[in-house]
């Protein structure tokens, strides 16, 4: 009985403190709480951001819905990366459709009893196969250099979002400033009902 009193009494506690708390509205007005208020209602509609979210992403997404040059720079990002998806997706098909055709050859050759007929194959197959590297040995070179430059852009892209974010959580935090007077009021509450249960016992 003693417990469920404890308890209780805490838990009235907690809930007293809560109550007591003011709702304060932020100073001044920031992108960290419309990104909070998107997410909340992203959330609700079961959106991307329910499934883990990036709040950086999402302090950004706030910035640039009222500034245009950031909306254009964003648009030509997201193009080249899909063209650039598009252009490594129709080059590399044939790359990789003629690797398999080798490597299908060479397994069926491994299974010829002809020794003659099997070193001919090979040997036809070699040929090719070092051909076809040799001739496509610069477009290998040029996707290599595409997939580098993807790898760079997107890592400066998010370089750009974190420094352009950097100052809204920033002044998010200015906006709500962490004041210990509700923490030491709900502390002392808490105390005053750990003594009085103590001479109750």
């Amino acid at each position: 009985m003693k417990k469920i009193l404890f308890a209780s009494a805490l838990a009235l506690c907690a809930l007293s403190c809560k109550e007591n708390k003011p709702r304060q509205a932020p100073a001044v007005e920031n992108a960290v709480d419309n990104a909070a208020y998107s997410v909340s209602n992203s959330i609700k509609k079961n959106t991307r951001y329910s499934d883990g979210g990036n709040l950086v992403h999402e302090i950004y997404h706030e910035l640039i819905k009222n500034d245009k040059a950031l909306q254009d720079l964003e648009v030509r990002i997201e193009n080249t990366f899909k063209e650039t998806e598009d252009v490594l997706s129709e080059y590399m098909n044939v790359i990789d459709k003629s690797e398999t055709y080798y490597n299908d050859a060479k397994a069926l050759t491994n299974s010829l009893t002809d020794s003659a007929a099997k070193k001919e194959i090979e040997n036809a197959l070699k040929l090719s196969s070092e051909k076809y590297h040799l001739k496509t040995q610069t477009t290998r070179d040029l996707i290599k250099k595409i997939k580098a430059n993807k790898i760079a852009l997107y890592e400066q892209q998010m370089v750009f979002k974190i420094k352009k974010t950097l100052p809204e959580i920033e002044k998010y935090q200015n906006a709500h400033p962490l004041k210990t007077d509700q923490l030491n009021q709900c502390i002392k509450k808490q105390n005053d009902l750990l003594a009085e249960l103590k001479k109750i016992q």
